[in-house]
Formats: structure tokens, C-alpha cells, sequence
């Protein structure tokens, strides 16, 4: 509750900060203080300190699972302000505007990650999209930004009708919202009313998490919106979504598992291959990284094909390497005059450092071993080999992983091994140590992920 109240307290302030302060300098230090004060408190409440004690009837639990991904996502924010902050000057003029819209997107992802109730799951998932539209059409000079924001409102806005018609009809067929009750009252066969409710949101929730075949708006959408916000929509709001996804699979429909399952497992096929194979083909980096984005949403997805244990610890070590490595990738392509593969040409002889990092938030996502990519995957895949009888799945996701590595190698061979004049537009030395510092923080949570999992219990 620490979270989600100050987080909207802080997208107030900074929606006035604008009015108040005309030094971009110094709304971006009010942001960053307030992400660092917004981390500090939920770890306050990890630890039983609570500020804000409000009755939410039950509608809202913050335990260990939500907390502890919150923790990730408000330290993903923090590093990704600490990178990216700047850059979001060259964007448009409503400065403070951004910084608001990131600390209410938070605000959501605080309630899309502790729903015990439909509702709540509804009201989390919106306040996250609908600051999303407006921050992916912020580049008012750019059609490609105005084309993805509208192609991305027009999509969500369907995808939201399917939720909330899902949504009616589970409580049509249960006559409640709240997820446990959902569960308990689900007994023997179930209704038909109940099954095409839950499959409406299934279908929803891959939409929101770029799952194929519901994919299609991620790669005009990613490539159109400023590189800046990319970045943040690419990451920890896809892997706060998928927490959301997780716990209502889990918690609202557990014993409808048999109902569910091939779909599932459907959707994972498909957005590895669609993402993996597609991504192959790309000029463009960062339209590559929009496909390789949803070829993680299909390992993602797996989580909740398995839903076990180790699908939960995976998902959250899952949120970290990707988040980490994508936000750093981003960051650097920020910096750079030419997004295409051969726009890295040369660039290790340049800039030795910013490869050197690149190198390794590619290695990651590529899933290579004593990287979080590579134990992320891992955990994934064991997830899928407890959940019984699914060899076939392991095996197919081994071989699109195996397909991922050729073009995340693209652009390490672009780097070092071809001759160009690559170079970064403006980089500051406290931008290369905090992209060093995620480096080494990819490579840490690789070789000792109980530093992050250990938290989850206790």
C-alpha cells in the first residue's frame, strides 16, 4: 500500500512541477528522488513498515509475490531514469508531463501485481494503458508516432472490451469478482458461461503481453513511439502484466487448468516461433528488438503454461535479466545516429566500454550461460519439464533459443568484427557507469539468483 499510494502522489506533484519549476535539471531530480523514496518505502513494507494502512475489503493483498516484483519493476524504473532521462528531453515539450504519466503507469503496475479481485485486475491494466497511448504518440512531429499511438488505442480499446465482457461473464456464471471464491465455487464441470469468460481474458491478457497471435500491433507500435518510452513499455510494464497474467490463471482459475492448458501452450508455440523467426529478418535493431520482445513473451508465457513454483521464482528473475538487459540495449541505441544493424559497425573500436556492456545485455537476453538471461530460461524450461509431460514444448523452446542467438549475434559481429565509423551521439561518464552497473548486476543474478529469490520467502 506504501507503493501505490505515494506513487500517485508523486505523479500529482510532478504533474505541477512543470508549472512550478522551468529547469528541465530540476524536474528530473524531483523524478529520480521520488523513484528512489518510492523503492525505499516498499522495501519498508517487505520489511512490515506500513505508512498507509488502508481496508480494501480483501480486494487488494500485498504479500511477498507482489512485493518483491514491485521492489524489481520501481528498481528497473530507477535505472532506466538514471539512463534514459535526458534523452527524454529531445521528445517533445511536456517534460514533467512524461514523468508523471511513468509514475502513474506505476501506480498500475502496483495494482495489476496485487488484485485478489477482477475489478482491481480491470483498474490496474487500464491505468497502465492509457498513459501508454499518449506517451507512444508524445512525438507530436513524427506521423510514425502519431500512426502507432492511434494503431496501439484502437487495438487496446478491443482488447479491453474482450476483458471486460470476460470479466461479466465469470461473474454471470460465479456471481462474484473476487479470484479465491472463483476458484473455491469452481466445482465438477464448468459452466460454458464460466470457460468463454476465462478465455476472453486469456486472450486479453496475451494481448496486453504481445503473445501471438495477438502480437501484431507490438512491432508498429514499438518502432513508432519514441525510443525512449520503448524502452519502459518493452519491459516493466510486459513483465508486470505477466504478473498480473500469472495470478489470475493461478488464483481464479487453478481447477480449470484441463480448460486452459492447450491454449496456452498453443500461444507459447506460436509467439516463439512468430517472434524468433521474424526477428531474423529485420535491418532494423530496434525493430528487431520488437520481435525479440515477443519471442520473451513466449518464454514468459510458459510460466503460466507451468504454473508451479518454479514458474513463480522464474518469472521474477525472468523480470529482472529482461528488464535489465532491454532497458540497457535501449539505452544505448538512444545514443546512436543509425538504428540499423550496420549503424554498430565498428563500434567496439570506438567505444570499448558501451560494447563491452551491449555485448553482455545481449549475451543475457540470448540466454547464455553465468548470465540472468541464461537462468531465466532455465528456470522456465524446468517449470514446463515439472508440469508433466510436456517434452515436446522444452525441446521447441531450446530450438527458437538456439534461433535467438543469431540475431543478438548480428549485432555483436557488427561491433567488433566489421569495419565502420559507429559512434554515439553524447555519452557521459555517469551514463557509462550505471550501464556498467547493470552489466554486473546481469552477470551477479546469473551466477546467484537467490539473491533475488531468497526474498520471496521470507
Amino acid at each position: 500500500m506504501n507503493a501505490l499510494i505515494l506513487s500517485a502522489i508523486l505523479g500529482v506533484i510532478l504533474m505541477f512541477s512543470g508549472i512550478l519549476f522551468k529547469q528541465k535539471a530540476a524536474i528530473r531530480n524531483i523524478a529520480i528522488t521520488g523513484m528512489v523514496l518510492l523503492l525505499a518505502v516498499n522495501v519498508m513494507e517487505m520489511c512490515g513498515i506500513v505508512f498507509f494502512n488502508v481496508n480494501t475489503h480483501g480486494m487488494i493483498v500485498f504479500d511477498r509475490f507482489a512485493l518483491l516484483f514491485t521492489t524489481i519493476a520501481f528498481a528497473s524504473t530507477l535505472l532506466y531514469l538514471l539512463l534514459s532521462a535526458r534523452d527524454m528531453e529531445k521528445v517533445g515539450v511536456n517534460y514533467a508531463e512524461y514523468f508523471t504519466l511513468i509514475f502513474f503507469i506505476l501506480c498500475g503496475i502496483t495494482l495489476t501485481a496485487s488484485f485478489k479481485s477482477l475489478l482491481i485486475l480491470f483498474l490496474g491494466i487500464e491505468i497502465i494503458s492509457i498513459p501508454l497511448y499518449i506517451l507512444t504518440g508524445s512525438d507530436k512531429r513524427n506521423l510514425k508516432s502519431n500512426e502507432a499511438s492511434l494503431k496501439y488505442f484502437l487495438l487496446g480499446a478491443f482488447s479491453t472490451g474482450l476483458m471486460l465482457m470476460g470479466i461479466a461473464l465469470i461473474y454471470g456464471a460465479m456471481g462474484t469478482f473476487d479470484t479465491t471464491s472463483i476458484n473455491i465455487f469452481t466445482e465438477g464441470k464448468p459452466s460454458l458461461l464460466l470457460v468463454t469468460g476465462m478465455l476472453l481474458l486469456l486472450f486479453s491478457m496475451s494481448f496486453k503481453v504481445s503473445a501471438a497471435p495477438f502480437h501484431f500491433w507490438t512491432p508498429d507500435v514499438y518502432d513508432g513511439a519514441p525510443t525512449v518510452f520503448t524502452s519502459f513499455m518493452a519491459t516493466i510494464v510486459k513483465a508486470a502484466v505477466f504478473i498480473g497474467f500469472i495470478r489470475l490463471f493461478d488464483e481464479a482459475f487453478g481447477l480449470l487448468r484441463p480448460e486452459w492448458k492447450l491454449f496456452v501452450a498453443l500461444i507459447v508455440v506460436a509467439t516463439l516461433f512468430i517472434g524468433n523467426i521474424t526477428a531474423v529478418f529485420q535491418q532494423s535493431v530496434k525493430r528487431m528488438l520488437a520481435y525479440s520482445s515477443i519471442a520473451q513473451a513466449g518464454f514468459m508465457m510458459m510460466a503460466v503454461y507451468a504454473m508451479n513454483t518454479d514458474a513463480k521464482e522464474g518469472l521474477l528473475l525472468y523480470a529482472v535479466a529482461y528488464s535489465f538487459a532491454t532497458i540497457g540495449i535501449f539505452a544505448v541505441l538512444i545514443k546512436m545516429k543509425d538504428y540499423t544493424f550496420d549503424g554498430f559497425n565498428g563500434f567496439a573500436k570506438h567505444q570499448p566500454l558501451l560494447a563491452a556492456t551491449t555485448t553482455i545485455f545481449l549475451l543475457s537476453l540470448a540466454g547464455i550461460p553465468l548470465t540472468a538471461g541464461f537462468l531465466s530460461k532455465f528456470y522456465m524450461l524446468k517449470a514446463a519439464m515439472v508440469a508433466g509431460n510436456n517434452l515436446w514444448l522444452v525441446i521447441f523452446a531450446v530450438l527458437m533459443a538456439a534461433v535467438s542467438v543469431y540475431y543478438y549475434f548480428r549485432v555483436i559481429q557488427a561491433m567488433y568484427f566489421k569495419e565502420g565509423d559507429a559512434q554515439p551521439i553524447e555519452v557521459s561518464r555517469s551514463f557509462k557507469l550505471t550501464l556498467v552497473v547493470l552489466a554486473v548486476l546481469i552477470i551477479v543474478f546469473g551466477i546467484y539468483p537467490d539473491l533475488i529469490l531468497s526474498h520471496l520467502y521470507f
